[in-house]
């Protein structure tokens, strides 16, 4: 076991904080080169951030999922796109910890190494092959792969003698091709560039159903007590990201009222835009959904904690619930985004107004699949109304 400190949520919010001006330093570069800057992931490894969801023995945190939301807010506020990378590297570095100890011992021999992943099996297929599959696919839009030592890959197993099926593998990044694919209007730092497999090899013993991983049906005998690993991916998965969208909105927040003192109504008589009332209507109907944002943000956070605490069984109601909070977050989060950016005047078009970065990566973070509030709301209301959810990602 190991016997590194586990830092409380408050000391892990205070190292964001602490290395905030090496993070803000590298944006700029950051944000043309299309990947994060090596200070920042330096400043992020050596504040802990990537070990937070890694088991203890191997010298990770195992922190809770309000923590990881707090903590996913706090770098959003600053970068959006290295905050979008930690949150990736949770459901990663979580998701290895259901394999069987002796690839977790592997791919965690460094606790500070990243680990980036996809749940989706993108156009690879597997073959078996003498003790394993051979991998020949891409997977694309791979947040964090720049930067990181594995990648957790899904696939789609063609077995002459039976019924495809997909399968998941944590893999080396040195055994990939990366395609340098990643241009985008926003979460430009976040490197999410597509990943190719050829005549990829993977033994058997590496390789767990997808379903199994999905569902957190656990191949690990050490892992078999840690509380964490009582939760199924896709509601993890919700507490990792969603507080990505409630930090970037916040962040909106701040660089509206940051430039409202001195700036006016342009063609009207108000002396200053902060006395005119459309000013406090709009101000005032922004906040509120970010603060509606973060009520859904830790909400969705303490059903999984309490869940994880209890080792209670999982309703599908709680799970569409999860889905469905983390959605409303979005959904808040891009309304106050929209009013905020809609009266920030012709001048936050320019680059230099970091206004326009965190609009355009919080746009980009509610495109992903999992996050697009209409889809999760449906989900949620399938399940209120005794439905199936009509997905296996719950």
């Amino acid at each position: 076991m190991s016997t590194v400190a586990v830092p409380s949520r408050e000391e892990l919010v205070q190292r964001v904080s602490d290395i905030a001006p090496v993070l803000r330093a590298n944006i700029e570069w950051s944000t043309e080169h299309r990947r994060l800057h090596e200070e920042t992931v330096k400043a992020l490894t050596d504040a802990g951030m990537f070990r937070m969801r890694i088991p203890q023995r191997y010298g990770g945190y195992e922190s809770d999922a309000r923590t990881m939301v707090d903590v996913a807010d706090a770098i959003a506020q600053i970068d959006g796109s290295a905050a979008w990378v930690v949150a990736c590297h949770w459901v990663a570095s979580w998701g290895v910890g259901l394999f069987p100890d002796e690839v977790q011992a592997e791919v965690f021999d460094d606790p500070d190494a990243q680990v980036c992943t996809t749940i989706g099996p993108g156009t690879a297929i597997a073959v078996p092959a003498d003790g394993g599959v051979v991998v020949n696919g891409e997977w694309p839009c791979i947040s964090g792969a720049l930067s990181s030592r594995y990648q957790q890959v899904a696939a789609v197993v063609l077995d002459p003698a039976g019924e495809p099926y997909p399968v998941m593998s944590p893999v080396r990044l040195s055994e990939l091709e990366i395609r340098d694919d990643w241009h985008t209007t926003g979460l430009r730092s976040s490197g999410s560039v597509g990943v190719i497999a050829k005549d990829l090899f993977i033994p058997q013993e590496r390789l767990l159903p997808a379903p199994a991983v999905v569902g957190a049906q656990s191949a690990s005998k050490l892992n078999a007590d840690v509380a964490m690993y009582r939760a199924p991916l896709i509601s993890m998965g919700s507490a990792a990201t969603v507080g990505v969208a409630t930090g970037i909105a916040k962040a909106i927040r701040d660089a509206f009222l940051e430039r409202l003192p001195g700036r006016k109504v342009t063609y009207t008589l108000y002396p200053s835009m902060a006395e005119a009332p459309v000013t406090h209507l709009r101000i005032a109907e922004a906040v509120m959904k970010v603060d509606e944002a973060e009520f859904h943000a830790h909400r969705l956070a303490d059903v999984v904690d309490r869940k994880c605490a209890s080792g209670d069984a999982w309703s599908m109601l709680e799970r569409g619930r999860v889905r469905g909070d983390e959605g409303a977050a979005v959904r808040l989060a891009n309304e106050a985004a929209d009013i905020l950016a809609a009266n920030s005047g012709g001048s936050s078009a320019y680059l230099r107004v970091p206004i326009q970065r965190f609009v355009n990566d919080l746009r980009t973070f509610s495109l992903h699949a999992m996050l697009i509030p209409d889809v999760n709301a449906e989900v949620y209301g399938r399940v209120l109304c005794g439905q199936e959810p009509n997905t296996y990602y719950i």
